[in-house]
């Protein structure tokens, strides 16, 4: 059953980002938008990012899943999981943002430290 929690979770995240993009996203970037550094093309940045990073986060919980169903998960396995997560997100929010969005600096340093501690 887990199996299919984590298949399902996959399955779901690429569904969101999908849809989210095709029927929310691109609507929602026709109205006005704040301008933040002279344009809204950090704010649209910012809300594709976010939007996104809801998938990226699932998909975390799918390898923890599947780690489950497989037997029981290491310390080391989790924090990995947790570790590439979150490195994902920080370099997704670094290169989308082109370093604007700090939060890349605190998703890297949740990274490094899941990271450090898993082996």
């Amino acid at each position: 059953m887990l199996l299919i929690a984590g298949i399902l979770t996959v399955g779901i995240g690429i569904v969101h980002s999908v849809l989210g993009e095709r029927y929310i996203l691109t609507r929602l970037f026709r109205q006005s938008l704040p301008k933040l550094f002279g344009d809204d093309w950090f704010t649209k940045q910012t809300l594709r990012f976010a939007w996104h990073i809801l998938t990226i986060a699932w998909f975390g919980f799918a390898v923890i899943l599947f780690k489950l169903h497989a037997g029981t998960p290491s310390r080391s396995d989790l924090l990995l999981a947790i570790g590439a997560t979150f490195a994902v997100t920080g370099l997704i929010a670094l290169i989308a943002s082109w370093a604007r969005h700090l939060s890349w600096i605190v998703f890297g340093a949740i990274a490094v430290i899941c990271l450090f501690f898993a082996p």
